[in-house]
């Protein structure tokens, strides 16, 4: 079995839709480093503080947090630790700005999850450098992560084709993105409601009974074993 798995958080092509979250209560190096990022193509916002950063992260969505850690109302590990608690968070990269450099408080921030520690003063140029490290790496799972093989299975979402073997399957729109979700996360069990509201939207009024239809018409094109029934649960792309 190969498989290429997409991360749960946003992919990126560029810097110019990496999205990068600033979080310190210092207004100086907020806009040190604003003004640095923005100038490099990033896009930008900021928060205060750890609870603020929460907040803004839900609907900003970064690709980089840059926090922080010695900050009022929630520090920057407390934030840190709850941003990793979050499914949608956990393969967004942290990167701590501290001016405290005692082994202490590094031990604390990668065992809250950080990727990366730098201490202050901060110097644009040097993080502007991982910054693009970052990016580049992303853009290349981003390029693996557009074709899925599972046994003889191969879906490329890029061009919107499955094949089984060398025969090529051609499958509507829905039918498709239902099923290059179910075998993106192989073995994993989804309601109805889940897989409703990633394909169709929670804004979108389907009935629960879509899903089976479109259930039903994928197996009879791509084959039985693929999609498992989980009764009264869900579906899985099953692997056993």
């Amino acid at each position: 079995m190969n498989i290429h798995q997409p991360q749960t958080r946003p992919g990126v092509q560029t810097t110019l839709n990496y999205k990068i979250l600033v979080v310190d209560d210092d207004p100086d190096i907020v806009e040190l480093l604003e003004y640095n990022l923005l100038k490099e193509g990033y896009e930008v916002q900021q928060a205060e503080n750890g609870q603020k950063a929460i907040e803004k992260a839900l609907s900003f969505r970064p690709d980089v947090v840059l926090m922080d850690v010695m900050m009022p109302v929630m520090d920057g590990i407390a934030a840190c630790r709850q941003l990793r608690e979050m499914p949608d968070f956990r393969h967004t990269h942290i990167i701590f700005l501290t001016a405290r450099a005692e082994e202490f408080s590094e031990v604390a921030a990668f065992d809250a999850g950080a990727d990366d520690f730098i201490t202050k003063p901060i110097k644009p140029r040097a993080l502007l450098s991982r910054l693009a490290a970052f990016a580049r790496r992303d853009a290349q799972q981003e390029e693996q992560d557009k074709v899925i093989e599972i046994g003889d299975l191969r879906i490329d979402r890029t061009s919107f084709a499955v094949y089984k073997g060398e025969e090529k399957i051609t499958l509507p729109k829905k039918e498709f993105e239902l099923l290059a979700f179910l075998a993106a996360t192989p073995n994993k069990v989804f309601t109805r409601e889940e897989l409703l509201n990633n394909i169709w939207g929670s804004d979108v009024y389907v009935i629960a009974r879509t899903v089976d239809v479109h259930i039903r018409k994928v197996r009879e094109k791509i084959g039985e074993e693929n999609i498992r029934t989980i009764k009264g649960v869900g579906y899985k792309f099953n692997t056993d």
